[in-house]
């Protein structure tokens, strides 16, 4: 996460840490569990040409994959002592909302810096399912869905990005509640099916899909179906994605601040929706 000389950095002759160091070190110290991340926010709908962001704020307590620590911020530089704030960042690529590039799922894949930019800017479909899993934590997207969304709002564009709106982040101030871990430490949270997915592709020709859960699969599917079927198709996925009831079904642009680093499998990126 944070090499020792980082460490020693912050603390030794530092003055006192602000509240935003502490959260830093709170986060080092993998305290994610014990602060509350405020829920997202309930927004009214967007005026035509409004920009919704549809990304959450990374903080030490955002919920994080079982087993993955949580982000880690280190002041390394401050205001007093030199003119300059800055934090040094350690996580996991695959942290709050996040991209996965094929090479996550599919050895050989295109890593992040491969991305064809044209892909990151793309018309917009929402897919709502919120009414089935909030029965259900382990719905998922079908391909009656997906035919449903066409009998209302027409054919899906061509290099569409599918997201799934779930309704999960409304979980998030509860991370136990979010990852839905069951007593064999499996989590419970609603995805594409490995069929809609391959629909997706095959079908309607799109370049991404998102979830606002932290997987593109149902918690429960072993096999990871619907990450094999979008990644291994060179298509990229986008979790833990905000707000997404607040856009159209249909009609917005999504821009996706795609992280660029060599060999990267992903990353957290910024989000927006252009309604």
């Amino acid at each position: 996460m944070c090499s020792p000389e980082i460490v020693r950095l912050a603390h030794d002759g530092a003055p006192q840490p602000s509240r935003r160091a502490m959260l830093g070190l709170a986060g080092l110290a993998g305290l994610a569990g014990l602060a509350a991340v405020a829920p997202a926010p309930v927004l009214a709908a967007p005026r035509p040409g409004a920009v919704v962001d549809l990304t959450h704020t990374l903080t030490p307590q955002l919920p994080v994959w079982p087993g993955n620590p949580p982000i880690a911020m280190v002041p390394v530089a401050w205001h007093a002592s030199g003119g300059f704030d800055q934090f040094a960042l350690g996580y996991w690529e695959h942290t709050g909302t996040h991209l996965d590039a094929p090479a996550h799922r599919i050895p050989g894949g295109a890593t992040t810096e491969a991305l064809e930019v044209e892909d990151l800017v793309a018309p917009l479909v929402v897919l709502d399912i919120s009414a089935k899993a909030a029965g259900d934590a382990d719905a998922v997207v079908t391909v009656a869905d997906i035919d449903s969304w066409r009998r209302q709002h027409g054919e899906i564009p061509e290099r569409a990005f599918v997201a799934m709106y779930s309704g999960w982040e409304h979980r998030i101030a509860e991370p136990s509640n979010f990852l839905g871990l069951d007593a064999q430490g499996r989590p419970h949270a609603p995805g594409f099916s490995e069929e809609a997915a391959h629909y997706l592709v095959a079908q309607c020709g799109i370049v991404g899909a998102g979830v606002d859960t932290l997987s593109l699969d149902c918690g429960v599917d072993p096999d990871f179906g619907a990450h094999t079927a979008f990644l291994g198709a060179g298509r990229y996925g986008v979790e833990m994605l905000a707000n997404l009831a607040t856009v159209p079904p249909a009609g917005a642009r999504i821009v996706v601040g795609a992280p660029k680093h060599a060999g990267g499998t992903g990353g957290p990126c910024r989000v927006l929706a252009l309604t």
